[in-house]
């Protein structure tokens, strides 16, 4: 029996991915003013302490998903500062409870806010995986750099986790290649027992 097939076309899959990106931020939006309302009812200090540290986690995740929304307009932009919001609030919502430190090495680099947005994706998934699968309750560090080599752009995502068994996410790999393959790029990935790096390359 064959899948039910909602869309035909990628204008279709962008207008219905858009819709369901407006819906969770709405749910999102909601949770974070009902948090928020508690804790302002709330005579109990701890508990205020407690809704605030809650609230500031949604908060980041709100904002890592307002950073991987498909642009409504294409123009250049600076894709060093993309990444380093991205960066931020992955790190605040994803990353530090759990020891786990996030570097971004950055320079200069502007993009079509398309290709920035697929950049931001690949990365995303990228730390996401390492931060699922990589590091043990210790924690330990990510690096991201972005640089770039005469027309080339490259981005690299090392971690120095040391967990036995590392797993990658098979739909996660998929979703990766044809992201980059959207990019006229390349992907590189090795997987030591003392961590892994991830690189995308891709023209300018």
């Amino acid at each position: 029996m064959k899948g039910l097939n909602l869309v035909d076309n990628f204008e279709d899959q962008q207008l219905l991915l858009r819709e369901i990106t407006h819906r969770i931020n709405n749910e999102l939006a909601s949770a974070i003013s009902m948090v928020s309302l508690n804790a302002a009812r709330s005579k109990n200090k701890e508990v205020k302490i407690v809704l605030a540290a809650v609230n500031d986690r949604l908060y980041n995740f709100a904002r890592v998903h307002r950073a991987l929304e498909i642009p409504l307009h294409r123009r250049s932009m600076d894709a060093s500062a993309y990444m380093r919001s991205l960066c931020q609030s992955m790190s605040k919502s994803k990353l530090a409870h759990r020891g786990i430190e996030l570097i971004l090495t950055e320079r200069s680099v502007r993009l079509d806010s398309e290709r920035c947005w697929i950049l931001g994706m690949i990365i995303s998934e990228w730390i996401s995986n390492a931060a699922r699968h990589a590091f043990s309750p210790a924690g330990g560090t990510i690096w991201v750099a972005l640089s770039f080599t005469g027309a080339l752009i490259e981005c690299r995502v090392i971690d120095n986790g040391t967990t036995n068994g590392r797993i990658e996410p098979r739909q996660g790999t998929k979703i990766v290649r044809a992201l980059t393959k959207a990019l006229n790029g390349e992907v590189t990935q090795k997987f030591e027992p003392t961590g892994s790096t991830s690189i995308v390359t891709f023209p300018g």
